[in-house]
């Protein structure tokens, strides 16, 4: 399983950032094909003050996919190009870090 981490900072407005995330955002995230799973959390304490230097974490979305090439399509995919178009519109673009990592069974 493959999974596509977005770590956000916190936002100059944090209410009108999370609504415009969670209203026209998300939905638009979770039609991307071959979706299995899409988490969304709030950051509501860091123990490691300082590790992401000044910028102070603010949500953390996990996208889950099956496989490698399941996140290949989906990136390819025009609901995937939507989503990416909407999160720059939000201003979204400009507080993220994104990463894929493998999930590890243990």
């Amino acid at each position: 399983m493959i999974k596509y981490i977005a770590l956000y900072r916190k936002p100059d407005d944090v209410d009108g950032f999370d609504e415009a995330y969670l209203t026209s955002h998300l939905p638009l995230v979770r039609r991307t094909p071959g979706l299995l799973r899409a988490e969304v959390a709030k950051v509501s304490q860091v123990f490691v003050p300082g590790f992401l230097g000044e910028s102070e974490p603010h949500l953390v979305a996990e996208l889950y996919f099956g496989s490698e090439q399941d996140l290949k399509v989906a990136f390819a995919s025009p609901e995937w190009q939507a989503a990416g178009a909407n999160l720059s519109e939000i201003g979204g673009a400009d507080l993220v870090a994104m990463f894929v990592a493998e999930v590890v069974e243990g």
